[in-house]
């Protein structure tokens, strides 16, 4: 944390009228809370912190991270609810929110709303969302995207003293009742390499530490790591990637510690090689001394071109580490979340997860938008193209001319010696085939429990199946299994607007005690474009007034509208010379369609109480 040292607690900003908050409900019913079934009623005398989350999605595990000192800090007063919101098909599997509860050690109850139900009451148009209910039940902040702890934590510090005050707050307990611990030999693994010796390493994420193994993916030969989250020599975050270098160490994509780390096989010696350990924000260093430039959520590492390629999740971006000169690079993505192929410099990506060198590609799966897509050598650059998968919210299952074919948040790719790719198409719990001679997708397998990760061990195929905390060995099959297709779209409903103008208003108020930032220039940020491009007729590109005036175009009545918003604050304090200052950031995918009658004003609150 950077915040300033702590001032007096000041007196309660005036707030406007308030609003009671909507009951919870989800089909899915409760999670964490040894199977009581909680209301509103239950959390009365508590600050409720709403967390509104998917577990696909990476900012929504930044905040889960950002939430757990305030957590901790103030256990006795607040308590933080999950609203699993689903975005993909797979995600509304109750099983599915079950093990990610787990994987992503969610110490607090977890509200499961497969139908949107809780998210459509309390008008929320992104994950992730965060609103502060207060001990009388009213809601009195809503913010989207992350980075707003520090401003979450001030608040709740104002409503403890303003509702101790009153009378109206209850210390003590909270509702959440841990689950029963399960014994594995992994649990929730990540990815896996083979190493010289033949032994197999895997990425034990959630138990915080690496594994290695014998051939057959069972026995146990070492555990490199305590166990526990931290970052130091015996240390790791929710490692993830793996890759071996040409000196037979191994790179260790740190995720939640945001760093890369360095293990020595031989002697079991862990050293960070890049990252600080903070997370990147807007307006951070892109490029310089590997320990010196801070990183977001690494999610997967390979050795390619001389260079160690970052899938930086986080960001959306591909970075590369240089082990020869200590440094590291953007190497392509604009921090956009979404799908743009063409030169490196002007790619968007979604949350890049998987990363595969194969001769002068490199093969990665994008997450978010479904996607296989590759990068090669384009004149004295790169340039990225994608193979399979069309945007952020299309998904499924469907084999065939990848044109057509459909995935769903893959999160491994995996180079074949015939030249194909495997993908580990995660949300299906398949192994996926892509072939560029053909531009056919197949699928090689399926009954596997969220494959994150495959290794090629000789003729066979070593399959991490996430979700069932174990390495699963498949013979390369020479024929694809058939299945039957399914396509989707997320069920999120549209936004009904008006043809014609639409007026897009970022609702943003600095938290209190702070202002924005404006000494080096506009402190706002917003960049709007549409999926399909022809609804926009007017509006698309980048500004810094957080309103625009947009122009649908006649004739196309529905489509998505992708607009990313950015404001930066810092601590309004005179005597202070060097104010603590903080980045608020969030992308919007909002789908839209065009009806007589539909709004003429689209309000996307990026921090305030209300639009």
């Amino acid at each position: 944390m950077n915040d300033a040292a702590p001032a007096p607690t000041p007196a309660p900003a005036p707030r406007r009228a308030r609003v009671r908050a909507p009951e919870l409900v989800g089909k899915g019913g409760w999670l964490n809370t040894g199977g009581a079934q909680l209301t509103l009623a239950d959390l009365r005398g508590k600050i409720a912190i709403l967390d509104f989350w998917t577990f696909c999605c990476i900012n929504c595990l930044h905040v889960l991270d950002e939430l757990r000192e305030l957590e901790e800090k103030h256990r006795d007063t607040v308590v933080i609810v999950g609203v699993h919101s689903p975005k993909f098909v797979h995600e509304a599997e109750h099983q599915a929110v079950v093990d990610a509860v787990e994987r992503y050690e969610v110490h607090h109850p977890v509200l499961d709303d497969p139908e949107l139900a809780t998210w459509k009451q309390y008008a929320v148009r992104a994950w992730p969302t965060l609103v502060v209910i207060d001990p009388e039940g009213y809601v009195v902040a809503q913010h989207a995207g992350e980075g707003h702890a520090h401003a979450i934590a001030r608040l709740v510090e104002e409503l403890e003293a303003e509702h101790e005050a009153k009378g109206t707050l209850r210390r003590g307990d909270g509702p959440y009742v841990a689950p029963e611990p399960v014994a594995t030999h992994l649990r929730f693994p990540g990815k896996a390499l083979v190493l010289p010796s033949g032994n197999l390493l895997v990425s034990d994420s959630t138990r915080h530490q690496l594994v290695e193994t014998a051939p057959d993916g069972e026995t146990v030969v070492r555990r490199i790591g305590s166990g526990q989250r931290g970052f130091g020599p015996d240390a790791f975050n929710e490692p993830q990637g793996l890759c071996l270098l040409p000196d037979g160490s191994v790179i260790v994509a740190d995720t939640v510690n945001h760093a890369l780390r360095r293990l020595d096989p031989d002697t079991g010696v862990v050293t960070t090689v890049a990252g600080t350990g903070r997370q990147w924000w807007q307006g951070s260093p892109t490029a310089g001394p590997a320990l010196e430039v801070d990183l977001s959520s690494p999610w997967d590492v390979a050795w390619w071109q001389d260079k160690v390629w970052i899938a930086m999740a986080g960001v959306h971006q591909l970075w590369t580490y240089d082990p020869a000169d200590g440094t590291v690079a953007v190497a392509a993505g604009t921090t956009n979340e979404g799908l743009v192929d063409g030169p490196a410099a002007e790619a968007w990506f979604a949350q890049p997860s998987g990363l595969a060198a194969a001769g002068d590609r490199l093969w990665l799966a994008d997450s978010e938008t479904s996607a296989l897509r590759w990068v090669e050598r384009d004149g004295d650059g790169y340039a990225v193209r994608s193979a399979v998968g069309t945007g952020l919210f299309d998904f499924g299952h469907r084999d065939g001319d990848a044109a057509q074919a459909l995935l769903q948040h893959p999160l491994g790719v995996t180079a074949l010696p015939d030249g194909s790719v495997a993908v580990c198409d995660t949300y299906n719990h398949a192994l996926r085939r892509y072939d560029p001679a053909t531009g056919q997708v197949t699928t090689l397998a399926t009954d596997l429990r969220e494959p994150s990760g495959a290794v090629l061990d000789g003729d066979e195929i070593v399959v991490v199946e996430s979700a069932r905390h174990r390495l699963t060995r498949l013979r390369l099959p020479e024929e694809a299994v058939r299945v039957e297709s399914a396509a989707y779209r997320t069920q999120r409903a549209a936004t009904e607007v008006g043809p014609g103008r639409l007026r897009l208003d970022i609702v943003f108020q600095a938290p209190a005690g702070q202002k924005l930032d404006t000494r080096y220039g506009p402190s706002t940020r917003l960049l709007v474009s549409a999926t399909p491009p022809e609804l926009l007729a007017e509006g698309e590109g980048k500004g810094t007034d957080l309103s625009r005036e947009l122009l649908l175009a006649d004739g196309v009545t529905e489509g998505v509208l992708h607009v990313s918003a950015m404001a930066a604050s810092c601590d309004d304090d005179p005597a202070n010379e060097y104010p603590a200052c903080h980045v608020h950031q969030q992308d919007w995918g909002v789908p839209v369609k065009v009806t007589a009658g539909g709004a003429t004003r689209l309000p996307l609150v990026l921090a305030g109480l209300d639009a």
